[in-house]
């Protein structure tokens, strides 16, 4: 990734010279998991920028779009907390073509979403949401029909389960029950623990992607790096997709909406890892 984004470092693309409208983000969105609103970006636009590029200021690394700087919904100075993560985020913005496509810019959406927290939530109430998630996880409910659905959960679920459950020294289990597992209080404190150990912005990033798979296990899973993006949404999907091998697809619409979640559980994944690591990036690794 580094070769392809060298120009966007450091203001080394030129200057452009001509008028264009603020730099649009994301908007709002749906009522977020916290109860408040939660950004979702809007549809498209016209690309009003040449060249993008990075800057370091005093609160941290900022994106360049031509001679002004990307500013958030609530005109706050869009500035990340290291130097991989304004990379990935600017190169969203140079890979757009004459159209600015931003329900494709994922990590832009996210850092907004930290920036402004218009939902209002503490690290404490993020950690709850996260954890409460536990209580719906979808490889915790299973079925008991037809049988082949069973056989495919069970040896498909269970060495996630049983992972989680070395991993982080707590009881999970499974049911067949409309109620879901009994998942004891101190599963559920061992979790709010580990979760205590990221950073505000990197709980953002966990949230977005239990959202997507609607699993907290198989979202750490994921983060931990014990399975891939592929998957964790092929696991997270897994009814649809025992279906769809019976049944049938629909003609494209199943290929879209595959990509679109593996692109919002890899990006959500990725924003994790670059909140949570160090602030600078070796320009050596920049370098041809």
């Amino acid at each position: 990734m580094w070769r392809g984004c060298r120009q966007l470092l450091w203001g080394r693309s030129p200057l452009a010279r001509f008028p264009r409208p603020p730099p649009a983000a994301a908007g709002r969105g749906p009522v977020g998991s916290g109860g408040g609103r939660a950004y979702a970006p809007p549809a498209e636009r016209k690309r009003f920028y040449q060249n993008v590029s990075i800057s370091q200021g005093e609160g941290g690394f900022e994106i360049n779009l031509d001679h002004r700087k990307l500013k958030t919904p609530q005109a706050k100075l869009f500035t990340v907390p290291s130097e991989a993560l304004a990379i990935a985020v600017a190169t969203e913005w140079d890979s757009q073509k004459d159209t600015i496509k931003f329900y494709t810019m994922h990590l832009t959406t996210l850092c907004n979403t930290a920036l402004d927290n218009p939902t209002q939530r503490n690290k404490t109430q993020l950690i709850r949401a996260a954890v409460k998630f536990l209580e719906t996880d979808t490889i915790c409910y299973r079925v008991e029909e037809p049988p082949a659905l069973a056989e495919l959960q069970k040896n498909e679920w269970d060495p996630v389960v049983t992972w989680a459950e070395k991993r982080y020294n707590v009881a999970i289990g499974s049911s067949t029950s409309i109620l879901g597992p009994n998942i004891p209080a101190s599963t559920k404190e061992t979790f709010v623990s580990h979760l205590a150990s990221y950073n505000m912005w990197a709980l953002q990033g966990i949230e977005y992607v239990i959202t997507q798979l609607k699993s907290l296990i198989l979202s750490m899973g994921l983060i931990d790096r014990h399975i891939t993006v592929e998957k964790a949404v092929l696991l997270s999907r897994l009814e649809e997709e025992y279906q769809i091998q019976r049944w049938g697809n629909v003609e494209w619409a199943h290929d879209y909406d595959l990509c679109e979640l593996r692109a919002r559980a890899a990006a959500g994944t990725l924003f994790v890892h670059l909140c949570s690591e160090s602030s600078t990036v070796k320009h050596k690794l920049l370098q041809d």
